[in-house]
């Protein structure tokens, strides 16, 4: 899949979030949605694997961490910037999300869980925080960022 893909891929479910408040109400409704079982879920892992693959996602590394900012936020995704990550067996930066974050947790290995969920979607409402940890295996996690904001901090 060519980069220019998968942009397609997640502007058309950029499309069916924007505007909507990030809370528990989204969590249910992507899992529902577009969670483990969905074609939407199946691409976008597919996507996801093959571009590490490629080289063209998670193309830095740090502390153990494969990552990379895929996307800037910009009108065509809907103002969500997208970040994939790379993860086994290890807690990331502690930081905090003025906007909220949705992440999409694929396992990629064993059951690997991301903040003690299981494959599927987690939102995080505006102002949230936490030190993202992937845990029981090695896990891809797709971050959408509105308008690209996260603030890492030094809290534990």
């Amino acid at each position: 899949m060519a980069k220019e893909d998968f942009h397609a891929l997640v502007a058309t479910l950029t499309r069916e979030l924007a505007g909507r408040p990030l809370d528990r109400e989204l969590d249910a409704w992507l899992n529902r949605e577009h969670g483990p079982g969905t074609t939407t879920y199946a691409c976008l892992k597919s996507a996801c694997e093959q571009g590490v693959a490629e080289g063209w996602l998670c193309e830095r590394e740090g502390g153990g961490i494969r990552y990379g900012r895929v996307f800037k936020a910009e009108d065509a995704l809907h103002r969500f910037s997208v970040d994939v990550v790379d993860m086994q067996d290890i807690a990331g930066p502690h930081h905090t999300h003025p906007d909220g974050e949705i992440d999409l947790i694929m396992p990629t290995d064993g059951d690997a869980t991301f903040d003690g969920r299981p494959a599927g979607w987690c939102v995080y409402p505006p102002g949230s925080a936490h030190r993202p940890t992937v845990a029981q295996g090695r896990a891809l996690v797709l971050y959408l960022l509105p308008e690209g904001r996260i603030d890492f901090t030094r809290a534990a």
